[in-house]
């Protein structure tokens, strides 16, 4: 399976239907590579901020009320490039209304048969509470995305290792993180947190960015990191987990994965921290006690 990770420049389009035809070409050209799956990064909605006035565009809460009238043509937009394109696609995220003013960072996946789910975001980060109207997601994900078992961890999930454990646990050898960071250490924290999934989980991660600035809103001002497909630090796979990153120019990070490949190079694999996991709940581990030296 071919997979494209999105380094996705933020712009500030005049209307939805600029929106919408820049998203085709982004996605189009993904398709004409070869990617069977394409993940956009987390907050792409919010650049539809850009089509409202200044006053909306510099109030966050302003920002996730006016996004909402795009909801249904959201939907519609991508599951129609799904069905065009042939891509399984993750479309970054839309925090939407779930009822008195409050919002879940809802992150939306498309098949090319018309099917369409969602996971939603479960941690929180200090940005995302200090909104006071953001609430945390209340479910646990796996899709089958053209036969790979897929997780989705969208930004700051991927830095928890236990729901990422328990997708892989329901067959998940593929996780999907859209991400958007503002920071050197907040993009580091993101993608080690990818890098120690993959590791821990002998599974494959391809995370999305933003990139660039736009001063024109509080939300997306400034964007850090670079896009990457990872794999095991282990026999047959990169040392240091990278399969391709995006660097700081390319729009797409592309790299075929083979999880039957995964699966058979455990024979002759360095270590095997999928299947060792269950050491860490012996009792004897289950708390640390303090030592005197002999």
């Amino acid at each position: 399976m071919r997979i494209a990770a999105a380094r996705y420049a933020i712009g500030m389009p005049p209307d939805f239907e600029a929106f919408a035809a820049h998203q085709r070409r982004l996605l189009g050209d993904a398709a004409a590579q070869g990617a069977q799956v394409a993940v956009l990064p987390e907050y792409l909605a919010l650049e539809l901020a850009a089509t409202f006035d200044e006053a909306v565009r510099r109030d966050t809460r302003a920002q996730l009320a006016a996004i909402q009238r795009y909801r249904d043509d959201w939907l519609t937009l991508f599951a129609g490039i799904a069905r065009d394109t042939g891509l399984h696609i993750v479309a970054g995220s839309f925090l939407v209304d779930i009822g008195q003013g409050r919002y879940r960072n809802r992150s939306d996946v498309f098949s090319p048969d018309g099917g369409h789910g969602w996971q939603d975001k479960l941690q929180l980060t200090g940005f995302e509470k200090q909104t006071g109207v953001i609430e945390p997601g209340d479910a646990l994900k796996v899709f089958d995305l053209g036969g790979v078992r897929t997780g989705i961890a969208i930004c700051y999930d991927i830095e928890f290792p236990l729901p990422v454990r328990t997708q892989w646990e329901a067959g998940a050898r593929l996780l999907l993180v859209p991400s958007c960071t503002d920071t050197d250490a907040g993009a580091t924290r993101v993608r080690t947190g990818c890098l120690a999934r993959a590791l821990e989980n002998r599974c494959f991660v391809a995370q999305s960015v933003t990139a660039g600035e736009a001063p024109w809103t509080p939300v997306l001002d400034i964007n850090t990191g670079t896009a990457g497909i990872f794999a095991p630090m282990d026999v047959g796979f990169p040392s240091d987990g990278v399969l391709v990153d995006s660097g700081d120019t390319d729009v797409w990070a592309i790299a075929d994965i083979d999880v039957d490949a995964l699966e058979s190079a455990r024979a002759g694999a360095q270590v095997d921290n999928d299947r060792d996991w269950p050491g860490q709940n012996r009792p004897a581990l289950a708390r640390a006690v303090v030592s005197a030296f002999e």
